[in-house]
């Protein structure tokens, strides 16, 4: 049987995740070749067995792939894409890891040669640490890999694309790239925002080292995702900007009218509240369990 060929370019956290992931099944299954921008990136993929072997060109890397995985963050993937879609073999498929898909598609479709296809993807894993130094084989077990495909996408290259995707230990779904922007907004983009936000109201404080001292788990637990790669959110927020600044303000709004009820001293609105979130939370908690 002949291995799947698999070309990583971009080697930091997903990236260098999707290669542990992919090579701990076997070399008699997956071959995997990676391209890094930084030398000492590509050397650290290599030592962690990352990936079977480097290309100096993205160009190079891509040239026997049958999948092509686009790990850059996502405003970077489309100068990328640009350069290697010339230099793939006929039949193969070109990926990604990006966070936002709508912004992507647009862009790519009429750049994608006859004989390449294009199947978005976006795993809903991560840490807040960043680079290959941070990637883990077992990033991507037990989370969703969200797969936008294109209405033309040939079914049998979808297939083959989720069961490579299910040996890194993930559930897969698909959705279109409009509603995947929608819910990402939601449940990723808008919670990264008020992280950071929250660290930022930490930072206007007048004296915010004393603040900062008595720090909790409270704190820690909700902002710890504020410490994500600024680059990678920098990108998410102006490909998916519509839908993240719209829930923005629906989140503004929101605390707009609990901050009324608190300076009422409405203490039935705000119990109401705090009991809404708490039995909505509990109840998604469940359902995760049982899901698994």
């Amino acid at each position: 049987m002949s291995r799947t060929r698999v070309a990583i370019l971009g080697l930091g956290l997903i990236g260098g995740s999707l290669g542990l992931a992919l090579r701990q099944v076997g070399s008699e299954q997956v071959d995997v070749t990676g391209f890094a921008r930084r030398a000492i990136t590509g050397e650290l993929a290599l030592q962690m067995g990352a990936v079977d072997k480097l290309s100096d060109t993205p160009q190079a890397a891509v040239q026997d792939a049958d999948f092509v995985f686009l790990c850059t963050p996502v405003l970077q993937m489309l100068p990328m894409a640009e350069t290697v879609l010339p230099a793939m073999k006929p039949g193969a498929v070109l990926t990604d890891v990006g966070s936002t898909k709508g912004w992507f598609v647009k862009k790519i479709r009429n750049l994608l040669p006859q004989h390449i296809h294009y199947i978005g993807g976006h795993p809903m894993a991560g840490r807040e640490r960043s680079g290959m130094e941070a990637a883990q084989a077992d990033l991507f077990r037990d989370k969703w890999f969200i797969f936008t495909p294109l209405p033309d996408t040939p079914p049998d290259l979808m297939q083959r694309l989720r069961q490579l995707i299910q040996l890194t230990g993930a559930k897969t779904a698909e959705l279109d790239e409009r509603t995947h922007d929608q819910v990402t907004a939601v449940i990723s983009h808008v919670p990264h925002v008020v992280a950071a936000g929250l660290v930022q109201l930490l930072r206007k404080q007048s004296d915010p080292a004393l603040t900062a001292r008595f720090i909790g788990g409270g704190f820690r637990d909700t902002t710890r995702i504020a410490s994500s790669d600024a680059d990678m959110w920098a990108d998410i927020c102006m490909t998916n900007s519509e839908n993240i600044a719209a829930e923005l303000d629906a989140t503004v709004n929101l605390l707009g009218n609990v901050a009324a009820m608190i300076r009422a001293g409405d203490r039935q609105g705000v119990h109401d509240y705090f009991t809404q979130a708490k039995q909505l939370r509990d109840a998604l908690l469940t359902t995760e369990k049982e899901l698994k």
